[in-house]
């Protein structure tokens, strides 16, 4: 800890799970204690009310993360200090003690989800529920944004490789968790060491323009060329758009040989400049060396370079931003109190009442058909091909899940298999509808 020229202490690696909610999730809580109704039994529901606009389908992502984070949702003795100048000494001494002792239900991580879709239900006390809104929200409403997003860049791709480097477009540990939901929706790999420290996930890069421009002189790019090839191998990625693209690459082959592993193009006109690229490389021999091409490209962009010689691609800002959506539109409304419906009749903000879970009808062929959400524990009967989509995740308080490489691991082919069973029409990028309907027992 150290203090601030302005005064105040500063702890930043000191963090208190607690504390990652807003006010009004613990003034209810204490007039919930006051009045005794903090022990009713409540069913809470986390759900968007319609896809974001242009969306067909989502990616639930967030779930391992959440898992994690609940464990550490306690509140200690500087929070409690904190928390003093505005909540009497019953809901103090409560949150003292507090830890989740509920049940948790959900879609696993990597399932498609719709408009409707009960991708989150959780079970408890009134108080042990409700405090824990803005923390779920929090984190699913970010990782499934950039999952959705990055499921559509990874579907435009068509199977080439898609590397997430988008850690200097937003918030430092936003950074981590886009780099985590990224590769659960089938990127290769990330810029971000910590989210390879944390999360396992595959990390990649060599060198910016910083370090061509660091050896200025008449043969500074080749020179530069070198000392990485020196320090990397020759199956490194050299980037050939300092100065000029062509020159750039005879360097790059000057630099490593025909053996090569890859250049890098962050600039200019992608697709010509790739069929240039691949053309000369093929010329001076480096017939294997890959073509990786960056800059500000989103799912549009890498859908127009399909005819492009391209290998992979670099994606940062439209991704760590969700692709102009950056929150998915989640939201936790109180669906059951006491065994009993309750039901929130505000205009455009409706929510239907009781806990829910959900199967997916398919086909033959395994092309999903429709989603049928249902009265939780009253599954209708339906195809054999049905799939039930809600699964434990919590039960008295403890993960009954796995949260870590290994269901990241799942999470990941569950996308891939998600995504091969939509209707073809529903993997299009432009507007339309969902890509299958949902429909609702009540």
């Amino acid at each position: 800890m150290r203090s601030s020229r302005y005064g105040w202490r500063v702890n930043h690696s000191a963090q208190c799970g607690g504390l990652l909610t807003d006010k009004y999730e613990l003034t209810m809580l204490a007039a919930a204690l006051r009045d005794g109704t903090a022990a009713r039994r409540a069913g809470f529901e986390m759900f968007t009310r319609r896809l974001p606009e242009a969306r067909r389908y989502g990616v639930v992502a967030g779930t391992g993360r959440f898992l994690q984070a609940l464990a550490g949702f306690t509140f200690d003795d500087a929070a409690l200090s904190l928390l003093s100048e505005f909540l009497d000494r019953q809901t103090v001494n409560f949150l003292a003690d507090f830890r989740f002792r509920g049940d948790v239900d959900g879609y696993p991580e990597g399932e498609l989800y719709f408009a409707g879709s009960p991708v989150l239900s959780v079970q408890g006390s009134f108080a042990e529920c409700v405090v824990l809104e803005t923390l779920l929200l929090s984190i699913f409403n970010h990782d499934t944004a950039i999952a959705s997003a990055a499921a559509r860049m990874v579907n435009a791709a068509g199977g080439r490789p898609l590397i997430e480097m988008g850690s200097r477009r937003t918030h430092e540990q936003a950074a981590v968790a886009s780099a985590r939901a990224a590769y659960l929706a089938g990127f290769a790999g990330t810029s971000n060491l910590e989210a390879h420290r944390r999360f396992g996930v595959p990390v990649l890069g060599t060198s910016a323009h910083a370090f061509t421009l660091l050896h200025t002189g008449v043969d500074g790019e080749l020179a530069a060329f070198r000392a990485q090839v020196a320090a990397q191998g020759a199956d490194t990625t050299l980037l050939v758009d300092t100065y000029d693209v062509t020159t750039g690459v005879a360097n790059a082959v000057a630099a490593a040989g025909p053996n090569l592993g890859a250049v890098r193009i962050d600039s200019g006109e992608l697709a010509v400049l790739a069929h240039q690229v691949r053309d000369q490389l093929d010329r001076l021999g480096a017939t294997k060396t890959r073509i990786v091409v960056s800059g500000d490209l989103d799912e549009y962009g890498i859908a127009a370079l399909r005819a492009a010689p391209v290998d992979s691609y670099g994606v940062g800002t439209a991704l760590v931003t969700g692709s102009g959506v950056p929150a998915a539109g989640f939201v936790y409304k109180l669906v059951e109190v006491d065994g009993k419906p309750v039901h929130k009749r505000s205009t455009g903000k409706e929510s239907q009442g009781g806990l829910k879970q959900a199967l997916r009808v398919a086909r033959e062929s395994g092309i999903v058909t429709e989603e049928v959400v249902y009265p939780a524990g009253h599954p209708p009967a339906v195809d054999a091909r049905a799939r039930i989509l809600t699964v434990p995740l919590v039960r008295g308080g403890d993960v009954v899940t796995e949260t870590g490489a290994t269901a990241l691991a799942a999470a990941r082919e569950r996308v891939v298999a998600g995504l091969h069973s939509l209707p073809w029409e529903g993997l299009k990028l432009a507007h339309g509808e969902p890509a299958i309907p949902t429909r609702r027992i009540t």
